[in-house]
């Protein structure tokens, strides 16, 4: 017995420590593995001891001391008690997500796709891949409700939204530099650029229930402005509905999303033979109907944005010689376009 209460001790230590401490920098995955493996151990003590009364005060009393002494330590310490012992590895994984301090290569094992959690039983168990599990697990759950509940942005994208904001509110609140944890998750997410996309859409449409998640959400606005190419990417590759909800629910998204299309205007040049705009980039992003489409969905949604930008498009219509013929200026056949 004395050997179950000092494992159980150990385990809630490294349960603070995870949450809590620097020390995770130095983590790596076989560390990983081991915790999980010490978080398995304690979920099994629950189950084997919970309905033994005389065992279980003694685990409870073990507790008490252990977090006694770990409120000493670890400020905003949350106490274990023996009815958390049996969600202990949920305990663990939430606690290392909240950790600022947690490095990217342990973030990148938790979420890695390519190495599904292994369940072979070994000394210690690869547990590469677990938050993608559960994410997979979440996604089947909500592929699974009624049809009128399923997300706009897939089920996949509407956890890993939810987890964002979480990954970014606990940066934040810790002063932690969380712009370079956005180009981490960026970089590792090459080649599934669409993905990477709409779990933005989906982070930032996250109904904003605390004052923390609207930072967070208002930082990553900040972010995505400074990654022009990665704004027009998401401009061209999210559905139109989404782009419209989140230009009324963030006057900064809406601001930018209009920029990008006056770039995307800036870009086209009149085709004599095709009789029609086109971008000049060989990467060509939307057609000149689209980009009509564009503009015209946003000032359904957004009334108050016409008058400013027609002024603007007005504007730059006279700087090309104010001429009202057709292939002249992009700007003159915008607002011609408007107007029909």
């Amino acid at each position: 017995m004395e050997a179950v209460l000092r494992n159980l001790s150990s385990t809630v230590e490294l349960l603070a420590v995870a949450a809590h401490s620097g020390e995770v920098q130095q983590w790596d995955k076989q560390t990983l593995s081991r915790a999980f493996h010490w978080a398995r151990y304690c979920e099994h003590i629950f189950s084997r001891f919970h309905s033994k009364s005389a065992m279980r005060r003694t685990m409870e009393k073990q507790l008490q001391i252990t977090n006694q002494c770990l409120r000493a330590v670890f400020l905003g310490y949350s106490e274990v008690s023996f009815l958390d012992l049996s969600r202990c590895q949920h305990l663990l994984l939430v606690g290392l997500l909240n950790n600022p301090e947690l490095p990217f290569s342990i973030m990148k094992a938790l979420f890695d796709t390519m190495s599904p959690v292994n369940t072979k039983q070994s000394e210690y168990e690869d547990v590469s891949g677990i938050c993608s599990h559960i994410i997979q697990c979440k996604s089947a759950c909500k592929a699974l409700s009624p049809l009128t509940d399923l997300s706009a942005f897939g089920a996949d994208a509407e956890v890993q939204g939810s987890m964002l904001m979480e990954r970014l509110g606990a940066l934040l609140s810790q002063g932690s530099e969380a712009g370079h944890f956005l180009d981490s998750v960026l970089q590792g997410c090459e080649g599934a650029g669409q993905h990477f996309c709409l779990v933005i859409a989906a982070a930032l449409l996250t109904t904003k229930d605390s004052a923390a998640q609207t930072a967070s959400q208002d930082f990553l606005l900040d972010w995505l402005q400074k990654k022009p190419s990665e704004l027009q990417h998401m401009c061209s590759a999210l559905p139109p509905t989404l782009l419209i909800d989140l230009a009324k629910d963030h006057l900064k998204f809406r601001d930018a999303y209009c920029d990008v299309l006056k770039k995307w205007a800036a870009d086209m040049e009149y085709s004599i033979s095709d009789g029609e705009w086109a971008q000049r980039s060989t990467n060509r992003t939307v057609s000149f109907q689209k980009l009509t489409e564009h503009f015209q969905a946003l000032f359904e949604a957004c009334p108050s944005l016409r008058e400013d930008v027609e002024n603007e498009l007005n504007a730059l219509k006279i700087s090309d010689g104010d001429f009202n013929v057709r292939g002249l200026s992009v700007w003159g056949d915008l607002l011609s376009a408007f107007n029909k």
